[in-house]
């Protein structure tokens, strides 16, 4: 699942791949972008912002993207094969010796960079961004006092990044349930330090690790585990939703470890 650590790798795998060169293809299979053509701009640079990629090319604009739940961006050499029939593709950009394709986007739109604020400026500070300061976050948290964790937490204006697999594994690894009060918080500065600890440990790997064991039945402590023993206590992981009607997420929780902030 497409979270902050996610996007930032997607981002240096784009700016690795076509960065500084000029497109030598562009197809942009959105009716909105369907008529755009970028081909001879050179690409500046790929910039990740929170779970929103930003790739600038010359002339001031910007092709923003957002991976949603499944999309995905893949950066291969120019001559690997590409199924350009296949239906989930939504862009399709060569430079370099590299094709980047773009699949499952539920965003793609061709922006001003001077204009990204219009995407973007709505983001709290990003845990992997220039940008980041904890003590903002902190602040932005605690704005709404009576708002569960688990839905502060996911919300990108408090401090992007962070979607249902951090939110799920910070909420355990910090002993509360994601529905305590974020004012009944015990440190929300070791919630903040910890969410900055796991992007940062996570940005360069291939697979997501909360529980210091790399092996694939060992990595995570309670997201998508749902009726099986919880590894610190063995009590059946829970899961279920959380969130306002029609904004409801998953989540997943130990009933017996993380009921002390109950």
């Amino acid at each position: 699942m497409p979270e902050g650590d996610t996007v930032w790798r997607t981002a240096r795998d784009l700016h690795r791949g076509l960065a500084g060169a000029p497109l030598t293809r562009c197809d942009l299979r959105v009716p909105a972008l369907a008529a755009t053509d970028l081909t001879g701009r050179r690409v500046l640079a790929s910039v990740p912002r929170g779970k929103h990629l930003l790739l600038r090319v010359e002339g001031g604009l910007t092709l923003h993207s957002h991976l949603g739940m499944d999309g995905s961006w893949r950066v291969r050499p120019a001559g690997a094969t590409l199924r350009t029939g296949d239906h989930r593709i939504r862009a399709v950009l060569a430079a370099a010796g590299h094709t980047a394709v773009g699949y499952d986007l539920p965003v793609l739109q061709l922006l001003r960079t001077a204009d990204e604020s219009t995407a973007v400026g709505h983001l709290g500070p990003d845990l992997l961004g220039p940008d980041w300061d904890a003590e903002e976050a902190v602040r932005r948290l605690l704005a709404d006092p009576a708002r569960p964790v688990g839905e502060a937490l996911l919300d990108q204006r408090n401090l992007a990044g962070i979607g249902n697999v951090y939110k799920s594994e910070l909420c355990f690894l910090l002993r509360v349930p994601p529905w305590l009060p974020v004012s009944r918080l015990p440190s929300p500065e070791r919630l903040v330090a910890l969410a900055k600890k796991l992007l940062e440990l996570n940005k360069s790997r291939t697979a997501r690790v909360t529980t210091a064991d790399p092996r694939p039945d060992r990595r995570l402590w309670v997201y998508g585990r749902a009726g099986r023993p919880c590894r610190r206590c063995g009590t059946p992981v829970r899961g279920g939703a959380q969130g306002p009607p029609g904004q409801q997420r998953p989540t997943y929780w130990c009933p017996r470890c993380q009921e002390q902030g109950a």
